[in-house]
């Protein structure tokens, strides 16, 4: 099993398969984003190969993200290999929706059921607003088709002071007929060029204290290491929960790594790279010495990510980190 020195145990991969993506969302994408090359990213066979690794050391959860995974050509045959890891008991992607329609019969056929869509607002123009892109009708028809093939799907909305906390309450009506998950996701300093953001303001206490001003919400049991606070709305097929991002509440019970598209190996969100898988891969490292280095660099993680912050120099975009 992979620990850290707070004997906490890491069974979940976050892997970024790419830094690109069809929206300019402005709390995730510079402005002026440079896009990697095909060669900085890790191949198919390398993702596999690392994996594949991790799975023996006991990873059996992993999501992917990107950028917008559905950008990278033949991911299908990526997450095909992906589900046939031994001991691999969940697979999930995180999408915002525009290409991801057509996928759903073929994510079905694979076993492949939690999707996480990121939507921030629920009306057309403000979508083109925060995203730089008219494709609302196309990430509202995913959303109606992933309900009817019975995704597990849990809608992540980044809440953002004077853009979208005038549709909190709408949000969470989604799901009084709808049986998915609403998240509010404290906005994070991830944007990649220093501007401001709201998550010192709109921390996850006022987001419940906004909710339960119109509904009686009823606290409901976590899962392990769950980054959510959940709960239920009587009345509701769905459910709601905030996600302290930004206050790192959970940090605590993490037991999550990431992988970027480039091969950078993040012990948390809020830290630096560091290892580079690809690049020790590319330098014909052994499986053995690669997990090794894996290893020592999960043991030297903080303990929480306000530590990690302190070291990282450089904050980067969401979108070069991974969602």
């Amino acid at each position: 099993m992979l620990t850290d020195a707070h004997n906490r145990t890491i069974n979940y991969v976050r892997l970024a398969v790419t830094d690109r993506c069809n929206l300019r969302c402005s709390y995730c994408m510079p402005e002026h984003m440079q896009f990697l090359q095909r060669k900085e990213l890790l191949t198919y066979e390398e993702i596999i190969r690392v994996m594949q690794l991790l799975a023996v050391e006991g990873v059996s959860k992993v999501r992917i993200t990107g950028g917008e995974p559905f950008l990278r050509k033949d991911l299908l045959h990526l997450l095909e290999q992906l589900v046939q890891l031994p001991g691999m008991a969940q697979l999930s992607i995180t999408t915002n929706g525009v290409l991801t329609r057509s996928f759903i019969p073929a994510l079905q056929d694979l076993g492949i059921r939690h999707i996480n869509l990121s939507l921030d607002t629920l009306q057309r123009d403000k979508f083109r607003r925060i995203t730089f892109r008219d494709e609302f009708n196309a990430v509202m028809d995913t959303l109606e088709a992933l309900l009817q093939y019975n995704m597990q799907v849990k809608i992540n909305t980044v809440v953002m002071d004077g853009v979208n906390t005038d549709e909190l309450l709408a949000f969470a009506a989604l799901t009084k007929d709808r049986p998915l998950g609403v998240r509010f996701i404290e906005e994070m300093p991830f944007n990649g060029h220093g501007k401001s953001f709201s998550g010192p303001l709109w921390h996850y206490e006022h987001i419940l204290d906004t909710l339960r001003s119109a509904y009686p919400l009823e606290k409901i049991p976590d899962a392990p290491n769950a980054t959510s606070l959940n709960y239920h709305i009587p009345g509701h097929q769905g459910h709601v929960g905030v996600i302290p991002a930004y206050s790192r509440t959970f940090c605590g019970s993490c037991n999550r790594i990431r992988i970027t598209p480039t091969g950078g190996l993040k012990t948390c969100l809020y830290g630096k790279d560091v290892i580079n898988v690809k690049d020790l891969l590319r330098q014909g490292a052994t499986d053995e010495y690669l997990m090794q280095a894996v290893q020592q660099a999960i043991h030297r993680r903080f303990a929480n990510g306000f530590e990690a912050e302190a070291d990282n120099e450089r904050m980067v975009s969401m979108s070069e980190i991974g969602g």
